[in-house]
């Protein structure tokens, strides 16, 4: 009996002995890794930003500001010329068929769209990816140029302006209500009341 006691023992010192030695080299490995991943991860939303609003000097990824709109937070990118606003990236999202779509939509300062990144999405390989190229410039579903406060984004199949993605119009439809939302939290961020976009930026940057 003393021998099984000793042997349980033993094994109670042992397993905590190797759980302590292993909390400690994750927790090691993980002070190693945060770092080096924090900064990627800002490296890859710089360059998001750069893509979806080009042309700025100073660093909107330092200091977003964050619009709450209909109990859903909005992340606002603001990008300067010098001491000029010349437009903003906004982060959103919206459910597709898979999951949470997320994008980063870019605007000037009078609402027009510049450009977007899809940022993450959970939609159907080889379907949902192609949003990452269907609404670019030039493309057969460009979103470019439009404001969505002079008209809401909508599929064609809806009555709208935007062709869907083939065979994915559910993640087409994902896709620009993450767009309006994008616009709405832009518009709330930098209009006062039904002034327009152009006129609350344009007296920020006097």
């Amino acid at each position: 009996m003393k021998k099984l006691e000793s042997s349980l023992k033993n094994m109670a010192l042992a397993l905590t002995g190797f759980s302590v030695i292993a909390g400690g080299v994750l927790g090691f490995v993980n002070d190693i890794t945060s770092g080096p991943i924090a900064q990627a991860n800002a490296k890859t939303l710089g360059d998001a930003i750069a893509v979806v609003v080009p042309g700025f000097d100073n660093n909107p990824a330092e200091a977003p500001e964050a619009v709450e709109i209909d109990g859903m937070s909005y992340k606002i990118y603001k990008a300067y010329k010098g001491d000029k606003f010349i437009g903003a990236a906004v982060e959103s999202s919206s459910m597709g068929f898979g999951g949470e779509l997320k994008v980063l939509v870019g605007f000037d300062v009078e609402g027009n769209i510049i450009d977007y990144s899809l940022l993450s999405h959970s939609e159907t390989p080889g379907l949902g990816s192609k949003a990452a190229d269907w609404f670019k410039k030039g493309a057969k579903g460009d979103i470019t140029g439009k404001n969505p406060g002079k008209g809401v984004l909508v599929v064609s199949k809806d009555g709208g302006e935007i062709d869907a993605i083939t065979a994915s119009t559910i993640t087409t439809r994902a896709f620009l209500v993450a767009v309006n939302k994008a616009y709405s939290a832009y518009n709330k961020q930098n209009v006062d009341g039904a002034s327009g976009a152009t006129q609350q930026v344009s007296s920020k940057t006097k």
